[in-house]
């Protein structure tokens, strides 16, 4: 199936860019043609400032009228399918945004065509798995499977996108998703040489000779990148609020932004449209230092405004460009040429900004197909990730979510409940009930003081448990007839148990609990069944605590003591 659906966003990202094509080479040189233009080469005019407007109030009576999931940039509205809506998306979707992003980035929006056919593909995924008996979280694969296919159609970067699936959009690392991601990036990249042209998008065999100081700087460049990527995010969201306080209905919002789209256009044309052709010129050295300046100002002015009025359009192709320029421009004061630290600022700034900085190192790499400089980018990369963190409670992706109310955690660790066995946890010396008590004295026990739980295991002498006898069923049978010489083991010896065994995994019995809805269960011997334990809730709760003090307490074993916390005094 993930085969199937990785072939589908595969030509579903080869209909997007010949779309983006259509309506550029239609809106600025006035001829219907599917060849690959761009909205830089058109000559500055009237028309340059009213073009991406018109585009953005198609938009908007697309959005109002079709669906609102198209605006923004994709990724954000993936995630929250795949968190929220049980991975379920609208066929309206698949339609509607890859034809609202060519529409905005063909008529100038400085955009890129990844994050919608991200959204696109993961469309195609969710609908697929739709028309078959499928659970949640074989939907969420089938959508990232999509997902992924369709970036590595755009780039040709499957393992990188195999990586964003992983860092962003699955959460999870298990083998039943990764697999048919795996599946569906490698049937795309089978189809991308039919559809697109072999090798890597942007060729690049910079190998620089750095000095001893070498990764230092990429350090230093990873830092540059990571500042500009938290003061980008927080200019975006600023702008967000400002259109959120505009008397007029957000289906106008993307023609107010696209004005200053036009206007940006009049001063650097090169700004509009995806601009791979300024990527491609970065990393070839053809690039004026005054050309770089332009560009990184208005590229960064008209980027922030299109996005936050709501339009449809990437954010990956304008991070390229973005730290891409600004590390440029640092290459003109550093050893080994200013493409070489282009390429690292491009990294830098999708690795910062995504929060995804092994997608982003393998991710430059795949894009150049030049494996040399793979430490200097992990360097940039990782200094400009811990930036970020630090700058900022939320990515650009996640922070659109969380301002809807959704809580989003992309920190992964394992499950201590897969970790522990149930004898780990188990209360050994377990308060039991005679098989042989007679149900009379059974009631008396209960509504006597004597009683500390709400059940107990009863067991026969010889320790095998037959039961479990709760207060409810107690409190039941006390208004019942006369039990005369009834016993306990009369009463629970033929109910249905449920048990544990002190080897099993604990995560096993915690959703045995869950699904049964029993506090207490009663933990026996798998060969004789001698009960042996016992577990209940607050047992369970118990691992929450010793994970905290894992995290909190602070010791050293030579030469310190121990430092109380609050979790340990606890």
């Amino acid at each position: 199936m993930a085969f199937v659906v990785g072939v589908a966003s595969a030509g579903a990202a080869w209909v997007l860019l010949k779309l983006i094509a259509l309506v550029t080479n239609l809106v600025w040189f006035g001829r219907i043609s599917v060849a690959n233009a761009s909205a830089g080469d058109a000559s500055p005019s009237l028309w340059m400032v009213f073009a991406p407007s018109i585009g953005g109030l198609v938009i908007g009576l697309m959005a109002r009228f079709g669906s609102e999931k198209i605006r923004g940039h994709g990724i954000p509205e993936a995630i929250e399918a795949i968190l929220i809506g049980s991975s379920r998306m609208d066929p309206k979707v698949a339609l509607l945004k890859p034809l609202s992003s060519a529409i905005s980035i063909g008529t100038g929006g400085p955009f890129g065509a990844e994050g919608p056919i991200i959204m696109t593909g993961g469309a195609i995924g969710s609908l697929f798995a739709q028309c078959f008996h499928l659970t949640a979280a074989e939907r969420k694969t089938l959508l990232v499977a999509g997902a992924a296919a369709g970036m590595t159609a755009i780039f040709g970067t499957p393992i990188a996108a195999v990586l964003l699936a992983v860092e962003l959009l699955l959460f999870e690392w298990k083998p039943r998703s990764l697999i048919p991601v795996i599946a569906a990036t490698v049937a795309s990249v089978a189809c991308r040489r039919l559809l697109f042209a072999p090798g890597p998008l942007f060729p690049f065999a910079g190998n620089p000779d750095l000095p001893w100081w070498g990764l230092a700087a990429c350090v230093g460049v990873g830092i540059v990148a990571g500042l500009q990527s938290g003061a980008m995010t927080k200019l975006l969201y600023a702008a967000e609020d400002l259109f959120e306080r505009l008397p007029i209905h957000w289906m106008w919002w993307p023609a107010l932004g696209g004005i200053v789209v036009g206007l940006g256009g009049l001063i650097e044309p090169r700004a509009l449209g995806v601009g791979y052709g300024v990527i491609g010129d970065l990393l070839s050295r053809h690039m004026a230092a005054d050309e770089a300046g332009r560009m990184l100002l208005v590229k960064s002015a008209i980027w922030i405004l299109a996005l936050a009025s709501g339009t449809s359009g990437g954010v990956l192709a304008p991070l390229l460009i973005l730290g891409g320029v600004l590390g440029w421009l640092e290459g003109q004061f550093l050893p080994g040429g200013a493409s070489f630290w282009a390429l690292l600022g491009m990294a830098a700034m999708m690795g910062g900004t995504m929060r995804s900085p092994l997608t982003a190192v393998l991710f430059a790499v795949e894009l150049t197909g030049d494996m040399h400089v793979i430490v200097p980018l992990l360097a940039a990369t990782g200094a400009a990730y811990a930036v970020t963190v630090l700058l900022l409670k939320r990515s650009i992706l996640t922070e659109k979510i969380a301002r809807r109310g959704q809580h989003i955690a992309r920190e992964y660790s394992v499950d201590p409940f897969e970790l522990l066995r149930v004898d780990d946890i188990m209360v050994k010396v377990v308060d039991t009930l005679p098989a042989t008590m007679i149900v009379d004295a059974a009631v008396t026990f209960f509504t006597s003081e004597e009683h500390r739980h709400k059940s107990y295991p009863v067991v026969l002498d010889d320790g095998r448990l037959v039961g479990m006898v709760t207060r409810s069923d107690v409190l039941r049978w006390r208004t019942e007839s006369p039990h005369g010489a009834e016993t306990l083991y009369d009463r629970v010896s033929d109910a249905d148990l449920t048990v544990g065994h002190p080897g099993e995994v604990l995560g096993h019995l915690a959703d045995l609990m869950v699904a049964t809805d029993i506090g207490r269960v009663p933990i026996v011997d798998p060969i004789n069944h001698h009960l042996v334990g016992l577990v209940a809730r607050k047992d369970l709760l118990r691992i929450r605590s010793t994970v905290n003090a894992s995290e909190n307490d602070r010791m050293a074993f030579f030469g310190g003591r121990a430092k109380p916390t609050a979790s340990s005094v606890a």
